[in-house]
């Protein structure tokens, strides 16, 4: 995240990014405040809002500490992030960082450990999706998106946290 802040365009969002509270939240430490726009829970607004900063010239990082907290701002993703391209010819360019909620040591439930990758590979056209397996696929991934021209999901696991 510190190599992602050195370009000035860049901003965070989302739930926990200046004050703690998820394993994304410790990445984001060294981060100036200024660049951390702490959110409440309204995943749909955050993506709209993310979408607005990409047209006016930003990078947003929006990070989503869950895939099930993704699905509520699905409206904004394929129908608005992923189709501009495709109808207007506009390219946004947002970083979507999304986890794999941690099922060890404890098991959160079923409504925290999702992986709607695949499912999302389907609906959409214009926006890549990435899974961060092993630690070495992190910074090159983060590298990629910043040149694509548009939009890029990351998919973080929760437990590598802590095992890898």
């Amino acid at each position: 995240m510190n190599w992602l802040a050195e370009d000035t365009r860049v901003i965070f969002l989302g739930q926990a990014v200046r004050y703690p509270g998820t394993a994304q939240s410790n990445t984001l430490a060294d981060i100036d405040e200024v660049r951390r726009i702490e959110m409440p829970v309204c995943e749909e607004m955050q993506m709209g809002i993310s979408t607005g900063l990409a047209l006016g010239g930003r990078i947003p990082v929006s990070l989503y500490p869950r895939w099930n907290f993704l699905v509520l701002a699905t409206n904004q993703i394929v129908n608005h992030l992923d189709k501009m391209p495709l109808i207007s010819g506009y390219r946004p360019k947002v970083i979507i960082r999304v986890g794999i909620g941690s099922e060890r040591p404890l098991y959160p439930g079923m409504q925290h450990v999702g992986d709607f990758s695949e499912a999302f590979r389907l609906m959409l056209r214009t926006i890549t999706i990435k899974r961060l397996a092993e630690p070495q696929d992190i910074m090159p991934a983060y590298q990629e998106a910043m040149v694509a021209d548009g939009s890029t999901i990351l998919v973080e696991y929760g437990d590598y946290y802590g095992e890898k």
